[in-house]
């Protein structure tokens, strides 16, 4: 018995998310007690698409397609900077598509294995924290680069480019302090050697992969609305069971059920009429600099969760919770994959590593708030 306990205990502190959205709305529901309305909180339609990309992304992960890309464009590479331009900028880009979390999964430790080989470890700490701004940036352009955008553009009535447009600003300026952070890495022009190809002992399954980048298109098809959700759901269902079914198991349920967690929570809030006033004037009107503080304290997905339901300019407050998922080290979940991988390397300087995250991080958040308020008071805006 004290042996469950203890395993309810740590599981409770792993997911502190997760059990701070379920601990408002278990409170929340004594406000309003519970009723046939509780069904129609939650967004079925984001939470099976999310669940949907996360298993086409645990499959590619698993057959490591990814990490086999990376290789074939480190062989490319001659100098410690082409080297860490190339570790950084797949990052950055694949999380467009793969997400933020899925990219450092992938890449953060490929990059300790790269620089270790080269004998650059000085370089880990500044290059990994290059790469989860790189993954928390890039992902901000794609309504599926992250489980916010996703849940936020099911809710806008907006095309696909006019996401695109409304994130490109900083998407683009991110990329080029990318590039500047990657200017100012000590001894870059330095040989990293001839990097081997040493991926032949990855096998890729042409048909399965196949079928894998088929629902991956149709998940896409799925966002912008072109295909019910439950069929997505449904052929990834089928095709996981019959091609590779342990992944079902390792879909992040946690994320799924903090959703709903949150769901719960504000609809009830919105049912309590002096609560949902003080959050419509409090939010609407300051979409973005709500959800850039808010996701400094709760990580910007809940933020995402948490504000919608009172913002009366969703594309405002997809700009702040995307901007706030620079500055704290929970401001963006995808910011403690890297930190905790990091941490697992031997001779680790987690002081070192919080330093250079917080200093990095706040000048990155600063110079897209300043971007953000250039846009705002253009003409052109």
């Amino acid at each position: 018995m004290m042996n469950l306990i203890h395993k309810i205990i740590r599981f409770l502190k792993r997911e502190t998310v997760l059990t701070c959205a379920w601990i408002l709305a278990i409170i929340s529901a004594f406000f309003v007690h519970p009723d046939s309305r509780y069904i129609s909180y939650i967004d079925f339609s984001s939470l099976l698409i999310l669940w949907s990309l996360m298993v086409i992304m645990q499959f590619f992960s698993s057959e490591g397609i990814f990490v086999l890309t990376g290789k074939k464009l480190l062989t490319l590479t001659k100098k410690i900077w082409q080297l860490a331009l190339v570790l950084i900028l797949l990052c950055f880009f694949t999380s467009m598509l793969i997400t933020n979390d899925v990219a450092l999964i992938t890449f953060v430790p490929f990059s300790i294995l790269m620089l270790t080989a080269c004998n650059r470890k000085d370089l880990l700490i500044p290059v990994i924290v290059l790469q989860t701004i790189a993954a928390n940036t890039g992902s901000m352009f794609t309504p599926v680069g992250n489980p916010q955008n996703l849940y936020l553009f099911s809710l806008m009535n907006c095309s696909l480019k006019e996401f695109l447009m409304l994130m490109l600003p900083y998407t683009g300026f991110s990329f080029i302090l990318l590039l500047g952070g990657i200017l100012l890495l000590k001894n870059k022009t330095e040989p990293c050697g001839n990097m081997k190809d040493d991926s032949s002992f990855i096998r890729i399954n042409p048909l399965t992969s196949g079928i894998y980048a088929l629902l991956f298109i149709t998940a896409i098809l799925t966002v912008l609305k072109f295909i019910p959700f439950y069929v997505l759901a449904g052929l990834v269902l089928i095709a996981t069971l019959i091609i590779k079914a342990p992944i079902l198991l390792k879909a992040d349920y946690a994320l799924l059920f903090t959703f709903i967690g949150f769901f719960i929570f504000t609809g009830n809030i919105a049912r309590i009429e002096v609560f949902k006033k003080a959050l419509e004037n409090l939010v609407a009107g300051n979409e973005v600099l709500t959800g850039i503080a808010a996701s400094q304290v709760i990580s910007n997905v809940p933020a995402a969760l948490l504000l919608s339901g009172f913002a009366s300019n969703l594309k405002a407050l997809t700009t702040g919770v995307n901007i706030g998922g620079l500055g704290t080290l929970i401001a963006s979940m995808a910011s403690l994959i890297s930190y905790k991988l990091y941490t697992q390397t031997p001779e680790c300087k987690k002081s070192s590593y919080m330093l250079y995250f917080t200093t990095a991080n706040i000048i990155t958040l600063l110079l897209l708030i300043s971007l953000n308020f250039l846009i705002k008071f253009t003409p052109l805006y």
